[in-house]
């Protein structure tokens, strides 16, 4: 494979030759970032978000960091993370974790005003599947949310506990949560 990076430039991923060769296939003679964005007029690059936030619902692609935008708009919300999460029918549709003011917000009223609001603002076919209320969001150390162990828990597969999580509890707590939903819905999470 001839690259078009210059000396000095990596040449590698360390133990994903795969992933290296990935990033350079689907557009020959450039690597591909991950990154979303246009080219203004202004002839400079905006970075708008990231590929990997983009799902698809029945044939539109939506992005998760706007549907958290307008989540974390509301003001009984104090953070949030939305996921893509596999559907039958629709391919993937919207999920979200939302961490509530303590307090300020009636616990059985609050996701259905979370669904509305995203609905109104993006339409029906961005309409969330479900939004769950949790204490706290998984997190890294550095205070990334891992979207990654969220959705690999709603969708059922079995993780193991990341070296990175800054508090386990949280991410326990969520599996809780799944395993809880199984008994009445069958799901296999945890």
């Amino acid at each position: 494979m001839t690259l078009p990076l210059p000396p000095g430039c990596y040449c590698a991923l360390w133990n994903n030759a795969d992933g290296y060769a990935r990033a350079f296939a689907g557009f020959p003679g450039h690597y591909e970032t991950g990154d979303a964005g246009y080219v203004g007029a202004d002839g400079f690059v905006t970075i708008m978000g990231r590929t990997d936030d983009i799902i698809n619902v029945a044939g539109h692609r939506l992005s998760t960091g706007q549907m958290e935008q307008i989540v974390a708009a509301h003001p009984a919300i104090v953070e949030c993370a939305v996921i893509g999460v596999d559907d039958a029918i629709k391919g993937m549709v919207p999920m979200a974790f939302a961490v509530a003011k303590a307090g300020q917000w009636d616990e059985a009223a609050l996701p259905n005003d979370i669904i509305k609001a995203v609905r109104d603002e993006l339409g029906p076919v961005a309409a969330l599947k479900q939004v769950y209320i949790v204490d706290a969001l998984p997190k890294t150390r550095s205070g990334k949310i891992l979207r990654a162990a969220l959705r690999k828990v709603a969708i059922g597969e079995r993780i193991e506990m990341p070296s990175t999580i800054e508090s386990p509890a949280a991410l326990e707590a969520i599996i809780a949560l799944f395993e809880k939903a199984d008994d009445v819905d069958g799901r296999l999470c945890g």
